[in-house]
């Protein structure tokens, strides 16, 4: 009985080891997908941090041309978009929940950053 057993497990390692084989090829196969790193020389400033009152600034080095705000679920709660581009904006949100938010801006150049802050209830 113990010769049978051994004789099946010798058998099936070939094949095990092929369909791993196999698995590693296809993922292999897969395009890379690139991803464009945002300028180090871009420098935004949101305040004030943590936002209090219903109501942030952002200033930027480069003219903005868009400014979302959209919580952690993904649900936009603010969102503009200037026809002439800007270098500061103020955003004025309506009865925000508290938590952490995302404040997507877009550049002209077609660019955009993600920062987070975070929303606390007046005092």
């Amino acid at each position: 009985m113990k010769h049978f057993l051994l004789i099946i497990f010798i058998s099936f390692i070939p094949l095990t080891l092929h369909s791993q084989k196999d698995s590693t090829n296809v993922v292999r196969n897969y395009p890379q997908k690139t991803f464009t790193r945002e300028s180090p020389v871009t420098n935004i400033t949101i305040y004030p941090v943590p936002v209090r009152d219903n109501t942030f600034s952002i200033k930027a080095d480069r003219e903005m041309t868009a400014v979302k705000v959209t919580n952690m679920i993904g649900q936009d709660i603010f969102r503009t978009r200037y026809t002439n581009p800007v270098a500061a904006a103020k955003v004025l949100l309506k009865n925000p929940a508290r938590g952490m938010y995302l404040v997507t801006i877009g550049f002209a150049d077609g660019t955009r950053i993600v920062r987070k802050v975070m929303i606390e209830n007046p005092e």
